[in-house]
């Protein structure tokens, strides 16, 4: 599942308590959640038609509502809705009945993770279905516009199913000599090639049916219908003709020097194949792979640290650099590996090896070699380190551009452990992968820790209602080896340490050392600094020491807005009440982040002091096309008005959005469209 995807999820509940437990479990298992709640036939059928939800979890114990008549409704509304039964108890007879009148999953309460999973699972599900609606509307629409194409090619283009021709367009009718559909269809495929290449042509076929590895081109001689030959080359695609899976061939007479088709196909820089021709094999592979051909692997290889040697030596050298890394690289690859050029500096390989013992003694061989190499550059001598990132390729993963993306982050992550590091996406061994990658961060962590390696960005918050001074978010990163890490990547591995509290110390103290030097020269400024849960806990002991350390800055009351998730408020909300009360009576201000998220967020207002309202994200996107998000909007700013609290709307994203959230009484926007985060300068 996308981290990134909100789940639209209708709660036939009697209970907003209990709805608002499984939203905060789902959020703190870090999936967004937009919710609406039902507990009559009427109220269901709003709720399909203004939420439209992607699940509904409905409680058996609902009065009045039977789930066959709940299944009937979701059914009714011609959406497809994953119904989930949300019980107290599993049993066998219960469950068989469920499944009976209709939902796709059975969830336990008393059992967390297992809800998490369904849930999960079942929106992963919709989501499949989804995919394979618009991929079964594509491939028609792209079936139409190929069958146009096939009959205006120039080409000589056939399907050929089971050795016999089962489409044929005019090209190729024409060029071996039959005057219409009926003389070729029936045909075996092998009448059409001469009798010298005639062997080579059936095993090629046999090959490319079983899924074995074979060449997609083969250069032979082609029989016309008159008994004469020419030379043509052969050109294998698999493809499907009405429901069927068969082979698309291309007959195309040798008129161009194969020698300089290849040559056109190659990197002048390398010597590589060129990206066009590199993807052709990854296809290859993965269609191999996708019949169940193994022992296939993605990697793509990079020197450590290009951009610092490219201006060291010069533009002028960084092609024979290249070329020189592309040689050593070469080198290494076996008779049926594959080398291409990818981008600027990266090389794609495709490995043939069985054993994963064997790709990673490839891979060290390759790392040792180009370490150990001195590249004389005219005056210059260098040494280089090299990254490698790379994917198993297997039935599960044989797609092109997921293949190229798991490989791409691979190579991200050893780059991001300092460089001359490997990683291989491997299913059966990331957890061991996983806690290793924690280990080296947890490392990084405490290092940026003690040798302040942490930086601090701010982004202005702009006023729409006129509030006089300036409003920053302050935004965290850290320098991690190959330049700055997002908290996204690091904070997890810093709460799971015990490391959040100290962090936020941290953040705390650089930014009132800013807010004292802006005093200082006459800005005035309020900063938002994000706070974790660990540090609302007493034993972090944080009130005493901003306490003392605001006094010796001399700041005025309100500079620091503290602020917090609504989500995480609600699952630790009475030591979260305690400490923004505290908090409060030190003259501070508090801000609820990803607010009207929940079934009934202006609730929790009952129980904490929030002078900020933040708008949860989801609501802002493509907001001029969502007029129910802007009605949204709307409700909440007129609610946080009349409450006397302030509304802030975060990632807007166009000048459209603007325009609207004004009219819809936000107080505050903030976004890059606005204004690209800037560095703090921290002047203590």
């Amino acid at each position: 599942m996308k981290t990134d995807s909100v789940i639209k999820i209708l709660f036939i509940e009697n209970s907003v308590e209990d709805a608002e437990q499984i939203i905060t479990l789902l959020r703190n298992a870090g999936v967004a959640v937009r919710p609406a709640r039902a507990t009559t036939t009427e109220q269901i059928h709003t709720a399909l038609d203004e939420l439209g939800p992607d699940l509904v979890l409905f409680n058996p114990n609902v009065n009045g509502l039977p789930l066959r008549n709940v299944a009937q409704q979701i059914e009714a509304s011609a959406r497809d809705i994953a119904l989930i039964a949300c019980v107290s108890k599993i049993d066998d007879q219960g469950v068989a009945d469920m499944f009976q009148d209709g939902v796709q999953g059975v969830a336990s309460r008393s059992q967390p993770k297992q809800l998490i999973t369904v849930i999960k699972r079942e929106f992963d599900s919709l989501n499949t279905r989804r995919q394979v609606r618009r991929l079964e509307a594509a491939l028609r629409e792209s079936e139409r516009r190929c069958d146009a194409l096939l009959d205006s090619s120039n080409d000589p283009i056939a399907y050929v199913h089971e050795g016999m021709h089962v489409r044929a367009n005019r090209s190729y009718l024409d060029t071996f000599g039959y005057a219409d559909d009926e003389d070729l269809l029936g045909l075996p495929v092998l009448d059409l090639i001469g009798p010298t290449d005639a062997e080579a042509f059936k095993n090629l076929l046999r090959a490319l049916s079983r899924g074995e590895k074979a060449e997609y081109r083969l250069e032979l001689h082609a029989r016309r219908a008159d008994g004469s030959t020419f030379p043509a080359a052969a050109e294998f695609t698999h493809a499907t003709f009405e429901g069927e899976t068969c082979l698309q061939i291309v007959f195309r007479r040798q008129q161009v020097d194969p020698a300089l088709v290849e040559q056109l196909q190659r990197d002048a820089v390398t010597g590589l194949f060129n990206r066009a021709r590199t993807l052709e094999y990854i296809d290859h592979a993965v269609a191999a792979a996708s019949e169940g051909r193994k022992g296939q692997t993605l990697l793509l290889i990079e020197p450590d640290n290009w951009a610092p040697i490219v201006n060291g030596i010069g533009l002028g050298k960084a092609d024979e650099l290249l070329a020189a890394f592309a040689h050593r690289v070469s080198m290494q690859l076996g008779q049926e590996d594959v080398a291409g050029l990818l981008g600027d500096h990266t090389i794609g390989v495709i490995l043939h090896t069985e054993s994963d013992e064997a790709i990673r003694t490839w891979i060290s061989d390759l790392q040792q070699t180009i370490s150990r190499e001195i590249f004389d550059l005219g005056t210059q001598s260098i040494t280089l380190c090299t990254s490698i990132g790379g994917s198993l390729l297997g039935e599960k993963n044989a797609n092109t551009e997921m293949l190229l993306n798991q490989a791409s982050q691979a190579l991200r992550s050893a780059q991001s452990q300092g460089g001359h590091r490997s990683e291989l996406h491997d299913p059966a061994a990331r957890e061991k992968a996983d806690a290793e990658r924690e280990r080296n961060w947890l490392g990084l962590l405490r290092q940026a820790l003690t040798q302040n390696e942490f930086v601090l960005y701010h982004q202005q918050s702009i006023s729409l209602q006129d509030a006089e001074g300036d409003y920053s978010e302050i935004l965290l990163r850290m320098n991690g080896p190959q330049g700055e890490v997002l908290p996204g990547f690091f904070m997890p591995i810093a709460e799971k340490n015990g490391l959040n509290a100290e962090i936020d110390r941290w953040v705390l103290n650089q930014a009132i050392a800013a807010l004292k030097s802006r005093e200082k020269l006459g800005f005035p400024t309020t900063f938002f600094i994000k706070l974790t849960s660990d540090s609302m806990q007493p034993k972090a002991n944080l009130l005493p020491w901003l306490d003392r350390t605001l006094k010796q800055a001399n700041l005025k009351n309100g500079r620091l807005v503290l602020e917090m998730t609504e989500s995480k408020v609600v699952t630790m909300l009475r030591p979260a009440q305690e400490f923004i009360t505290a908090w409060k009576q030190l003259g501070g201000f508090f801000a609820l982040e990803q607010f009207g998220s929940g079934l009934n967020s202006f609730q929790l207002l009952n129980h904490i002091d929030a002078d900020y309202l933040k708008i949860d994200r989801s609501f802002m996107a493509d907001l001029p096309q969502h007029p129910e998000n802007q009605k949204k909007i709307t409700e909440i700013c007129q609610q946080a008005h009349e409450m006397k609290r302030m509304a802030v709307a975060e990632w807007v994203e166009d000048a459209a959005s603007t325009s609207l959230l004004f009219a819809c009484g936000v107080d505050f926007v903030q976004g890059n469209f606005l204004q690209e985060p800037q560095p703090l300068v921290v002047n203590v």
